[in-house]
């Protein structure tokens, strides 16, 4: 039978001489760059494409969601703050991505990439790394819930989690301040994108969907951003300026990637079929 859940684990792994490992790192580098540029590996392999193109794409979204993610924080939740006093930017240890930003910047690094690298559309490449981005982000909001953060209003579910709120003062040795039983909202996430992982990997490697350009890219948009959308209704406001918001900000940067997925997958279906012969660089279309 289901009950409240008093959650105490230590964000962080391990600390000792200076050192400290903590589980959101742990879990968003393990999503990134074992689930997320494993998968990826296995796609290129199976279509034969070169392995310096898969190189340069894994360094490309690395590099990319990091810093879009970074810079999407301080500029969407805090910017105030940052512009104010841009070095604290560069301090990523202290906490602040923001999933918009990532995706803005990983949209960013594939308009370069198709450019310089692939010589093909970004919608070619966006439906090949949309297949494994789901687990990724699953792996990122169990970080989430790793370090109290980012949960949802109060609430009498039997599902409820209680939250420290004073995670730094309790590990130095304060008596722990638990919130109310909340919905944990980082679990909610993680499920619906782990969700839109199954379905994106159906469409690939079952359905064969990459032979219409953008549909998978569009499926995961959707699934990913309405369910942002409406996991938000009941999740905390992150900073003050939400107070008194009917949509949060959140809610507002999701608006336009539902729009553009539903504009992918209906531009998909309008398309002739494009099928890549083994290698990628031969393409014909069946009308």
């Amino acid at each position: 039978m289901l009950g409240v859940v008093t959650w105490t684990v230590d964000p962080i792994l391990f600390e000792a001489g200076g050192i400290r490992l903590g589980w959101y790192g742990i879990l968003f580098a393990v999503g990134l760059i074992v689930f997320g540029a494993g998968i990826i590996a296995k796609m290129w392999k199976h279509e034969g494409l070169t392995e310096k193109s898969y190189n340069q794409l894994v360094l490309y979204v690395l590099i990319a969601t990091i810093v879009g993610a970074r810079l999407g924080h301080c500029l969407f939740y805090e910017p105030e703050y940052y512009l104010a006093n841009p070095l604290e930017i560069l301090k990523t240890w202290e906490g602040g991505l923001a999933s918009h930003g990532g995706v803005i910047g990983i949209m960013i690094a594939i308009w370069i990439y198709s450019k310089k690298v692939s010589h093909q559309s970004m919608l070619w490449t966006f439906d090949r790394l949309c297949v494994p981005v789901g687990l990724v982000a699953a792996m990122i909001r169990l970080g989430n819930l790793m370090n109290h953060e980012i949960y949802g209003h109060a609430t009498d579910v039997p599902w409820a989690f209680r939250f420290i709120e004073n995670v730094h003062l309790w590990r130095a040795g304060a008596e722990p301040i638990f919130s109310a039983p909340s919905h944990p909202t980082q679990l909610y996430e993680a499920g619906m994108y782990l969700i839109t992982f199954a379905v994106c990997s159906w469409l690939y490697w079952k359905k064969g969907a990459q032979k219409h350009e953008g549909f998978i890219f569009g499926v995961a948009m959707v699934m990913i951003f309405v369910s942002r959308f409406l996991i938000e209704f009941v999740k905390n406001d992150q900073v003050d300026f939400e107070a008194g918001m009917t949509l949060n900000m959140g809610q507002w940067l999701s608006v336009p990637f539902i729009l553009l997925g539903i504009a992918a997958i209906i531009y998909s279906l309008k398309q002739p079929v494009k099928v890549y012969q083994r290698g990628g660089n031969s393409i014909y279309e069946k009308k």
